[in-house]
């Protein structure tokens, strides 16, 4: 297994609903005219770019090249850099991250670093996989990886945790948390599970050889079928979001 990477023409064709569905956290963040605000795992800059339109002030960070390339593409003020390296000191009055925080496996490093860039009594926003998240794909990924010896052994990328273990991490990392909240998230699969997996297990599928990732989509979707695919809605993912609102103390 290879590191994940990301294609931002791919995602914006097959995973759109990634910023469709972020409408709910950019509500809860409610950015103001004189605010500076980071957006953490910014993307190709579509949240990030609502959030200009009110905010004074926004900096979008990413890990990707590719998906800063096309945040600024946007016009945006996007930074290639990781969420376990943010370098920012007292310097923006909330913190915003959709979809990303589940990707950043030393989550303690990420709050301290979210926690230095605020100012005092600044806000952190954010929505991320919860618990039993894509719990479907992840024990279909794990089947089909397992029982090929030549696909090596199945590395679970993603920190998908509980309400209160999330709850306490913040505020272990100084932030008093106002809600937060798993919540169940049924969402449709448009362009289907093989596209899905070529974009968000890119870390399985690109060291593989064609006849192996062929077999890996395909006996994927083949175990996940019964549960995850129907005549009436289609190809439906079993999603479950952790939302919060906390606040540096």
């Amino acid at each position: 297994m290879t590191k994940q990477t990301w294609d931002a023409q791919q995602y914006r064709d097959n995973a759109s609903f990634v910023t469709e569905l972020g409408s709910p956290v950019l509500k809860l963040l409610n950015p103001q005219p004189h605010e500076s605000i980071l957006d953490l795992g910014c993307g190709d800059g579509a949240l990030t770019e609502q959030i200009a339109k009110v905010a004074r002030d926004v900096i979008g960070i990413d890990s990707s090249p590719s998906m800063v390339e096309a945040a600024q593409a946007r016009g945006l003020n996007v930074t290639l850099m990781s969420g376990e390296a943010i370098s920012y000191q007292n310097t923006f009055d909330a913190v915003f991250s959709n979809a990303a925080l589940h990707w950043m496996s030393d989550f303690g490093v990420v709050l301290t670093g979210v926690h230095s860039s605020l100012k005092q009594e600044g806000r952190f926003v954010g929505e991320l996989g919860g618990s039993g998240n894509i719990a479907t794909l992840i024990d279909a990924m794990k089947t089909v990886v397992d029982e090929r010896e030549n696909m090596g052994y199945f590395r679970n990328p993603w920190f998908f945790p509980e309400a209160n273990e999330y709850k306490t991490c913040l505020e272990r990392h100084g932030f008093l948390v106002k809600s937060i909240e798993l919540i169940p998230r049924p969402t449709p699969l448009k362009t289907g599970v093989q596209e899905w997996l070529k974009i968000f297990a890119n870390y399985i599928i690109s060291g593989l050889s064609p006849e192996m990732e062929r077999h890996f989509l395909e006996q994927v979707e083949q175990l996940v079928r019964p549960t995850l695919y129907s005549e009436n809605d289609g190809w439906v993912a079993d999603y479950v979001r952790l939302r919060f609102h906390a606040i540096k103390v």
